[in-house]
């Protein structure tokens, strides 16, 4: 059962995103190329791929959407062509199949791709988003001038709550004013950084803004204070993943490692009617999303970094961890971890790997199968761009 948050100036539905988002999003794959039969396509998969059950559930329609004009009252309209039987008809065929929709618009008057924002229509826009039975928005931050963002969506937030159908607000202004100090009573989750690319450590430029490879999108916000903004309903959004969009199946697998130990949403964005056993083994990796899904619920940090091997740590419940090694060089590396050596605290959740009086089994989650534990060093090889991700169980 949804309950609605009564407090003054906190007025968002509660209970949703108790756990990092999973879905799937049009963008990175399609842009504005998106329809009704897409959508119908998508949603098939998901449960014929198995997606459903290593829990996504939400399917995403960003831009390009709706007609380049509002109707003669003002409302949205869907592009006829591209949705010839309207949203309410895609929400309901997602809706049978025990899935939920999302839809994505912008607070400026101009959406990115150039479509009808929501500036000035918040409410009704709202209103028509809940009588299509929508259950996530995305909120862009195009065209917005001289608004202020945290009033911006709170606006918006206020309208969802007025139309008094409870949706997943994701808001999307990339990290531009620090939402993680603010947004907390607004949305369930906000973007960190500009927009994501498929590539490994790049940085693609595009005249006033540039897209991100992974390590970039990982990198930009490590050094501010993100971590403690996270929680149960209320996420740091790293964006949309890449996975099955042209890097290695290493690079697939790092990416997803790391998305799960930050605790980011899990937004898939390749085309799922053309997915690789490979990269679906990757993204229906139900031991490494477990670790998103952790009822603690505290993002990983990076505990060291040597020779540009990164070692990210996250404490899990019962006193186990989450650790990935990650070798972000261009050639394969060995690895002699010597767990004695290294003292893993974290100030944060106030927990330490305790390797001095208790044994840890070591898990590999992506081999799954035991491999070891901390009362010897971790030896090992890692290739290009691969990751290691363990999960420390204390022996009893």
């Amino acid at each position: 059962m949804i309950s609605i948050s009564l407090t003054a100036g906190a007025q968002k539905f509660e209970d949703l995103a108790q756990t990092p988002p999973m879905g799937w999003n049009s963008w990175n794959t399609f842009e504005t190329d998106i329809n009704e039969q897409l959508v119908r396509n998508i949603a098939d998969k998901f449960i014929e791929l198995g997606l459903k059950d290593a829990g996504y559930e939400y399917i995403v329609l960003d831009d390009g959407w709706m007609s380049r004009e509002r109707d003669s009252n003002g409302n949205l309209v869907a592009d006829p062509k591209k949705f010839p039987n309207g949203i309410k008809a895609v929400v309901d065929y997602v809706h049978s199949k025990g899935l939920k929709f999302g839809l994505y618009n912008c607070a400026g008057g101009k959406t990115c791709a150039g479509y009808p924002g929501s500036r000035g229509h918040q409410y009704q826009d709202a209103k028509l988003y809940a009588s299509w039975g929508v259950d996530f928005l995305k909120y862009d931050w195009c065209d917005t001038g001289n608004l202020n963002a945290r009033e911006s969506y709170i606006t918006m937030r206020d309208a969802l709550y007025e139309a008094g159908r409870p949706v997943l607000f994701s808001i999307c202004e990339w990290g531009t004013y620090q939402p993680w100090e603010w947004a907390g009573d607004v949305g369930h989750m906000w973007r960190i950084t500009g927009d994501i690319i498929n590539c490994w450590d790049c940085e693609v430029g595009h005249g006033s803004w540039a897209s991100f490879g992974i390590w970039k999108v990982i990198e930009l916000r490590n050094k501010e204070k993100i971590r403690q903004a996270a929680g149960p309903g209320h996420w740091n959004d790293y964006d949309m993943m890449e996975v099955g969009n042209g890097m290695t199946n290493a690079e697939d697998r790092s990416h997803f490692a790391m998305w799960n130990i930050l605790n980011s949403p899990l937004m898939m964005g390749n085309d799922l009617r053309e997915v690789s056993k490979e990269t679906l083994k990757t993204l229906t990796n139900k031991e490494v999303i477990a670790v998103n899904k952790d009822p603690l619920a505290i993002p990983a940090f990076r505990f060291n970094n040597e020779n540009n091997v990164e070692i990210w740590a996250k404490p899990l419940k019962n006193e186990k961890w989450a650790i990935t090694f990650v070798n972000r060089n261009d050639t394969p590396v060995d690895i002699d971890f010597d767990w004695r050596r290294h003292q893993l605290s974290d100030d944060l959740s106030q927990r330490s790997l305790q390797v001095e009086n208790t044994t840890y089994q070591l898990r590999d989650l992506f081999l799954h199968e035991e491999v070891g534990d901390t009362s010897k060093n971790l030896q090992t090889s890692i290739g290009v761009h691969d990751v290691l991700m363990l999960k420390l169980t204390p022996k009893s």
